[in-house]
């Protein structure tokens, strides 16, 4: 068996899992944001609960809409707050970050769990060894009542990347140009593994990248096998044991896919589909009125010290802005003691709050107007996803849009 049948076979007391297969698991932590909260709340009544089965295995996030933008935002926020002191939810945060930063930077999860989420990039946990994928709202009451769901054991993509990457190339332009070749659904409902040298080199954070975008490819979930650097990040945040668990030798994969790490360029998924993936090299000097560093998939310290490193004694372009927002309030602070927000800030940077922000195309988080055209480290570039439906959103890596945002237009930080 592969990594993830043997996770969930664990879970199930089965001695073996195949693919197609339906089981009923238990799930270990259940996270629900502002956006879709007061939607779970509603089902959860209408189902007929009236209380949360196991409320320690519940997180809720307030991460898209915070400070709220309007008296409706707010409201739903109140609901939530009403909700989770009725049903003993203690854990339960508000513009702490975005969820899919908090969930393992403060430790609820671990290797081997089964982790939901009202969020497609609920895959993004798979870094940590763990299965973890998005769910709806109707799901997600039914996880509050019973604690458990069922699911399709997903078949598995295979995807081996060796050797070292070229200066300037990062996992961001690696997931995209993976996502290029297969195409937007090229993943339907299944796992997506990542193996290889280049794999083991990545730091977490970079690990998580790769697994936050899986589902713009259609993955059901991503899984990258846990290893020492695994081990070493969360020995501070969990005392559960972690156990390592890999793939057997004689895996029948649905397809395996071989990559050298000295293939991969910097590129850009262009508008308005993420698979529309581009060299920088081709579009470079498109005029951009924005930029972007944020997000579940790029808001982490890695990110901002890369864009730091470049931004360092440059200043943004006359007529672009560029918008910063750290993706946790410890990612925030520390970014501070590096000195980082510094450099950001005199190179004319505007920093936010650890939320969603452009990336949901929150109200408080700069929006585009018609025609205006924004890089971005972000996981998403469908119409307007930022803003106007006349915008344009181009997605990249963090030194990408950190060097694009120096000269006002589309550069690569090859040059």
């Amino acid at each position: 068996m592969n990594i993830i049948q043997k996770i969930l076979a664990k879970k199930t007391q089965l001695d073996k899992i195949e693919p197609g297969q339906l089981i009923n698991m238990s799930i270990d932590m259940a996270m629900v944001h502002d956006y879709f909260a007061h939607f779970c709340i509603d089902k959860f009544y209408e189902m007929g609960f009236s209380s949360v089965g196991n409320p320690n295995k519940v997180v809720f996030v307030m991460d898209h809409e915070v400070p709220s933008a309007s008296i409706e935002e707010s409201e739903n926020n109140r609901r939530m707050y009403e909700f989770a002191t009725k049903q003993g939810i203690k854990r339960i945060h508000f513009s702490d970050g975005v969820s899919h930063q908090i969930i393992h930077e403060l430790g609820y999860i671990s290797p081997g769990d089964i982790v939901v989420g009202t969020d497609s990039h609920t895959t993004t946990y798979g870094a940590l060894g763990i299965f973890s994928t998005g769910i709806g709202y109707t799901e997600m009451a039914a996880v509050f009542g019973t604690g458990q769901l069922w699911f399709r054991v997903p078949s598995s993509l295979k995807f081996i990347i060796n050797g070292t990457l070229s200066k300037g190339v990062y996992a961001k332009d690696v997931i995209l140009k993976i996502i290029g070749d297969i195409g937007v659904d090229g993943a339907t409902y299944k796992t997506m593994e990542f193996s290889g040298s280049t794999i083991r080199d990545f730091s977490v954070s970079s690990r998580l990248t790769l697994c936050n975008m899986v589902v713009e490819a259609g993955a059901k979930n991503g899984i990258i096998e846990v290893d020492e650097k695994t081990i070493e990040y969360l020995k501070d945040k969990r005392e559960k044991r972690i156990e390592i668990v890999k793939s057997d030798s004689d895996v029948d994969y649905e397809r395996i896919y071989q990559y050298n790490a000295e293939e991969f360029e910097p590129v850009v998924a262009c508008p308005h589909s993420v698979d529309n993936v581009k060299s920088v090299k081709k579009v470079e000097g498109l005029k951009i009125d924005a930029a972007f560093i944020g997000s579940c998939t790029n808001g982490r310290l890695e990110d901002l010290r890369i864009a730091a490193n470049i931004l360092k004694g440059n200043k943004v372009s006359k007529y672009t802005r560029l918008i910063v927002t750290p993706a946790s309030r410890s990612i925030y602070l520390e970014s501070i003691r590096e000195g980082i927000i510094d450099v950001l800030l005199d190179a004319g940077a505007i920093i936010t709050h650890p939320s969603c922000s452009l990336c949901a195309g929150a109200k408080c988080g700069g929006i585009l107007g018609d025609r205006e055209r924004v890089i971005s480290t972000s996981n998403r570039n469908f119409i307007a996803r930022m803003g106007s439906k006349d915008s344009e959103v181009y997605l990249t890596s963090p030194a990408t849009v950190a060097m694009s945002a120096i000269s006002g237009r589309i550069t690569s930080p090859s040059t």
